[in-house]
């Protein structure tokens, strides 16, 4: 990820803040997260937010052109207002994350994301952003950047919306190579807990209902996928119907922004392990 600028990442779009005091640069902001290793790569903020976003508005997630996309995979971008303890899911690309379908190429088509933040987004100063990655080819490996970011312009108190999917990392499930099957894994990501992220605290649920520590007011809409349009290569968000025996995502993004498409002559063979785009 390049824009948002991830934590102390020496490959942003826009400059970045001061590094925090006995903070260094991390010019390996592509490589997955060590299998033990801390999620967001610090825990440590930049010392002011990176963008600030209004809740409700169509943001633009970017990424580096750079060879090592393993296939696609499954992806989520989800805020924490708990310092990097909770995430809510915001929005999904699952099974083609950097493609625009199934592929066995390390060459990445799509580099940009556009999408509506939900309008229940509480305000605060200090949200983390997080980009997080399952690889569908190569070694089992956890991408994930996070950017910390403000959020205005919202008369809600809290958020509600699927729990991040951690996987392939030390302590939480294995996702295996998907070995042409991109619905590897899904049931993970369909029949992930609710969680509700507020600056005043969070609280997970399993299925529809939700037990929260403090009053919600927030209201609760379908979240939505990356979609393909057959017909102009153009990934659109779509909603996602809901079943009564599965717990849904939420978010409150009502408009269709297109995903961005970048695609690339070249395409070579996915192997291995590796940096993301």
């Amino acid at each position: 990820m390049t824009d948002p600028c991830p934590r102390f990442s020496a490959s942003c779009v826009t400059e970045p803040p001061a590094l925090p005091a006995g903070a260094s640069w991390d010019y390996n902001i592509k490589n997955p997260i060590p299998e033990d290793g801390i999620l967001c790569k610090s825990n440590t903020p930049w010392p002011s937010p990176v963008a600030t976003w209004t809740a409700g508005q169509s943001i633009t997630v970017q990424f580096l052109n750079n060879d090592a996309a393993h296939g696609g995979g499954h992806a989520q971008f989800s805020v924490s207002y708990d310092g990097g303890t909770t995430f809510a899911v915001v929005y999904e690309v699952l099974r083609y994350m950097f493609f625009t379908g199934p592929s066995d190429s390390n060459t990445p088509q799509v580099l940009s994301y556009s999408f509506t933040l939900p309008a229940e987004l509480p305000n605060s100063d200090s949200v983390v952003f997080a980009w997080s990655w399952v690889n569908a080819i190569g070694n089992r490996e956890f991408y994930m950047n996070c950017a910390d970011v403000a959020i205005t312009g919202s008369s809600s108190s809290s958020y509600t919306g699927k729990q991040m999917v951690i996987a392939d990392h030390d302590g939480y499930p294995t996702i295996p190579e998907f070995n042409g099957n991109y619905d590897t894994g899904i049931s993970y990501y369909e029949d992930a807990a609710m969680v509700t992220v507020s600056p005043r605290g969070s609280s997970t649920s399993s299925g529809n209902s939700t037990t929260s520590v403090y009053e919600t007011t927030s209201s609760v809409s379908p979240i939505v996928h990356a979609a393909q349009d057959s017909s102009s290569g153009v990934q659109e968000e779509t909603p996602v119907s809901s079943a009564p025996a599965v717990s849904e995502p939420t978010t409150a993004a009502e408009s269709s922004p297109e995903a961005t498409i970048e695609v690339n002559t070249a395409s070579e063979p996915t192997t291995g392990s590796g940096s993301s785009p």
